[in-house]
Parts: structure tokens; sequence; C-alpha cells
């Protein structure tokens, strides 16, 4: 399959991976949804629908955000920011500009495209419940000085309880005990929150398409049994690691602390940030997320008429 030029689209087929995944792989930001897997797990949620600018353009994503006021349209632009006249096209079809990056939005700024937008009525602001949070992948390996205490006692009794544990790089031969242990998160999470499931479809998928996905993980055992795993993949040219899911079973207490440290520890040096994605405005999930001091955000934007 190819991806048509604008105002054609196609919808997003895990075929097309091979046009997506090098120029995406290539942008500098980091932004966690910018990677073929992070687009095409969320395909059917979103309704994700493709097509570039020219034959030789960026890529514009199109989709559905369901709303209490109804479905709202929007396109994302991951690789480059389209010109004036297609951006003023793309906003006759759509309700917003989602997922703008700095560097596209330094890009536009820097053609004039924001003050052109302007003038007709569209403003752009942060869009801080998607904000990617950002940790120094050392930071989280070894959890060292004050700031990190409570997480390293929760490490330590987890260790003590469960000295029999161990961690394997997962492999198509895992599979099937990553695909029990998100069956039991499932149940877990479904009673928990009134029966909401959470990514679970897009875990499995994952999970099911690991080996064409490209993507990186490790399984952990707690007495021989599975009890954790983490998937994620690589981004910004390779200097940072987005963990996509990261699933455990509830009855071992301390178990996500001691995976998130022990994942961290676990990848090549080579990255030097590690991306946990967004909170999505949930107000327990920021907190949890601060308490693992973040270094920084991937911040995005959103453009829209006002």
């Amino acid at each position: 399959m190819k991806v048509p030029c604008y105002p054609d689209f196609v919808p997003l087929d895990v075929s097309l991976k091979e046009i997506l995944h090098p120029r995406l792989s290539l942008t500098f930001d980091g932004v966690s949804e910018f990677t073929f897997s992070g687009l095409y797990l969320f395909r059917k949620k979103y309704n994700y629908q493709i097509s570039r600018e020219g034959e030789n353009g960026g890529f514009i994503i199109s989709g559905v955000q369901p709303d209490q006021d109804g479905e709202k349209t929007f396109f994302m632009t991951p690789c480059c920011a389209p010109d004036t006249g297609l951006i003023k096209e793309l906003f006759k079809t759509h309700n917003y500009w989602k997922n703008i990056s700095e560097t596209i939005l330094k890009e536009c700024q820097e053609k004039n495209i924001l003050e052109e937008l302007k003038k007709d009525g569209v403003e752009v602001s942060e869009d801080r419940n998607n904000f990617d949070y950002l940790y120094n992948r050392r930071d989280l390996a070894e959890l060292a000085g004050k700031k990190f205490h409570k997480k390293k006692n929760h490490v330590n009794n987890f260790l003590n309880t469960y000295p029999n544990h161990e961690q394997m790089v997962m492999t198509s031969n895992l599979i099937p005990d990553a695909l029990k242990i998100l069956e039991q998160w499932r149940i877990d999470s479904s009673a928990r929150n009134g029966g909401d499931d959470g990514d679970y479809k897009a875990a499995k998928e994952a999970l099911e398409l690991f080996d064409t996905l490209t993507l990186r993980g490790s399984v952990f055992y707690i007495d021989g049994k599975p009890a954790a795993y983490c998937l994620g993949e690589s981004l910004s040219r390779g200097k940072m690691f987005a963990v996509h899911f990261e699933k455990a079973i509830d009855e071992y207490r301390g178990i996500y602390q001691f995976v998130n440290k022990s994942f961290a520890a676990s990848l090549p040096n080579f990255f030097s940030l590690i991306n946990r994605e967004q909170d999505l405005g949930n107000e327990g999930l920021r907190q949890a997320k601060m308490t693992y001091r973040p270094c920084d955000f991937v911040r995005k934007y959103t453009a829209r008429y006002v």
C-alpha cells in the first residue's frame, strides 16, 4: 500500500510500516504518539487515516477524538509543518491540530505560519494533559539520593519479600507468558475501575505483533511464575526509550517500582532518557508520575479556532 497525497487518505495499515517507521524514527522531539506502533495500535480507537503533502512531503494523520459534546476531528503532522494553505484546508474538515511538537512550532514561527493563522482566528496553546514525562535513565535505574528514598524502600521490600525473581529479555517465545500477565492485569484493573480495562486491546495487539512492530521489552518472573512485563521502543533518533506498556499482577506488592527500576537498568546506556508518556489529565496518575521526579517534558501544543 502507498500513502496518497492530500486530499486523499487511506486507513493506517501494517503494510505501511516500511514507509512510516524510518521517517518517524528521525523526528527530534520524542512525541510518544509519533512512532509507527504508537499510531497503529490505536488506529481503531481514533480511526486514524493517513495522507502526505506531495510525493515526498511530510505525513498527515487524521483522527477522531470522542468528546462529551460528540466526536471531534483532528489532524497531526509528525514530521514537518505543512504550508499555510494546506493547514487552512485541513481546518475546513478538522476541529483542531493536535500534538504540535516544539520543533514544528518553531518551524511555523520561522515561516510566519502562526502569524497567518492567527489572522484567521486560530490560536495555539499548550496541551499540558498530553505532555510526555521524561526521566534520566540513570535516575530510574539507580534511585539514588533522598528524593528517591521511598521508591528505593518499595524496591527493597519487594526484593526481601520475593527473593526468587528473574528478568528475561522479551522474545517471541515469552509472549504467551506476557499474555497471561495481561489477562490477569485486565481482571485486576476492571475490578478497580468499574469494568474499564483501559488500554487492554492495544496492549494485547502489541504483544501479538511484537516482532512485526519491532518492540523491545522484558518479562519478570517470581518463583518461576510470570508476574510483570514492560514493553516499548526507541524514539527521538535513538536517544530516548518510550515505555508504552507496563503491566503487572497486583498481588505482588512493590512490583511496579521494581519493574520500573530493573527495566531502566537493563536498557543500553545510549538511551539517556526514558519517556513514560502522558497523564491525560488524570490527577492521580499525574501525582504518581511526578514522584519519579521528571527531568523534563516533551511539550505538545494544540491549534484551533477560537
